[in-house]
């Protein structure tokens, strides 16, 4: 894992060393916090529907539940490090609480990304899986996660998110 998480920290370089997008993937790193871009999403997606509000207020309950079995479950049973907890020098994110593995913001993004593709179907959902990327993809820019951990991230959220989309589809 150490060489793939090297490899592809070293291709990420020179986005670090652009401004522009080292400001790009910091903003999509801030936005993803707490799922901020996803509860977001979801409200404006509601606007003008009473259905859609409840899909909306779904989906952030959903992403509550998400946090708390990615952040209080599956990140206690690994302990990984952190390739830097502050993050490249040359950007600025909160600093992180839990473990390195899986990355939440990827986790939570994948979930989200499922969920709102499930509302509201194609083309919107070839942005939730934009935004989704670009958030995934901004924790390794900012050196917060190994890109493994991004990956397992993908698969937790990946996982996850169909049964969100099941438990929804009840109510």
């Amino acid at each position: 894992m150490t060489r793939i998480d090297d490899s592809v920290d070293s291709i990420l370089e020179p986005l670090r060393r652009s401004r522009t997008s080292a400001k790009v993937f910091t903003s999509a790193s801030h936005v993803g916090d707490f799922s901020v871009v996803w509860h977001v999403a979801g409200l404006v997606y509601a606007i003008g529907s009473l259905d859609r509000f409840r899909e909306a207020v779904a989906l952030s309950v959903a992403l509550g539940v998400e946090s708390l079995v990615v952040n209080q479950g599956v990140k206690r049973m690994f302990k990984r490090d952190r390739p830097t907890w502050h993050g490249d020098d040359r950007t600025r994110v909160r600093k992180p609480r839990t473990s390195s593995f899986p990355s939440g913001h990827a986790s939570s993004a994948t979930f989200a990304a499922i969920i709102l593709t499930s509302f509201t179907g194609w083309p919107l959902a070839a942005l939730w899986c934009a935004v989704a990327v670009i958030v995934a993809i901004s924790r390794v820019v900012v050196r917060i996660h190994h890109f493994t951990d991004v990956l397992g991230g993908v698969v937790v959220g990946g996982v996850l998110g169909p049964i969100a989309v099941s438990v929804i589809s009840l109510f």
